[in-house]
């Protein structure tokens, strides 16, 4: 049980940095450091949308509109962090006590 609770905990923490990929590719297209018509950044682009956005779209519908701030990737981060550092690992850390 140990080994699967591990395992998930690591895809939690890859989501958590491809969370930051997203924000930071967004940060990047809409300053204009990246143009869109490439190819691959397009593809990239698509890529982290098309994986972070089923998660992030809940999040969005609940936050006040604070401008143009969106920090709803910050509140899923936080999420994450809270279910892999207090369920998961909590949970197993008692075992070795």
């Amino acid at each position: 049980m140990i080994p699967l609770i591990n395992f998930i905990a690591y895809v939690v923490g890859l989501y958590i940095w491809i969370i930051i990929a997203a924000a930071i590719m967004s940060w990047l297209i809409a300053f204009g450091v990246v143009n869109t018509h490439n190819k691959f950044v397009y593809a990239v682009t698509d890529f982290l949308y098309r994986i972070t956005e089923p998660a992030i779209a809940p999040i969005r519908r609940f936050m006040p509109n604070l401008g143009g701030i969106d920090i709803s990737p910050l509140v899923l981060i936080l999420l994450l962090i809270f279910v892999r550092d207090v369920v998961l690992i909590g949970w197993i850390a008692p075992a070795f006590i």
